[in-house]
């Protein structure tokens, strides 16, 4: 999956799922848009959805350290690449 495919799943997801307004990617997701743990669980889950696959415990843990959406797509490139897809 591209990036731009990856933006725009999880653009799409931001707005619809967890009712962001005009997202930017550069956005602090909990000083902007009051995204909290609880949230970042239910993104993770629906991000295994769009891979098809479930995210290792290390994956997970290291989505702790996202803060923008840029964050989101630069780790999700990372985990295509980690699995050779």
């Amino acid at each position: 999956m591209t990036r731009d495919e990856l933006q725009e799943k999880i653009l799409t997801i931001l707005v619809q799922d967890f009712e962001f307004k005009d997202p930017k990617l550069d956005d602090n997701l909990r000083d902007d848009h009051g995204f909290d743990s609880i949230d970042a669980i239910e993104l993770l889950s629906k991000i295994e959805i769009i891979f098809g696959f479930s995210l290792t415990r290390e994956e997970k843990e290291k989505a702790m350290e996202i803060r923008t959406i840029t964050d989101i797509l630069d780790y999700l490139e990372k985990i295509q690449q980690g699995r050779g897809k």
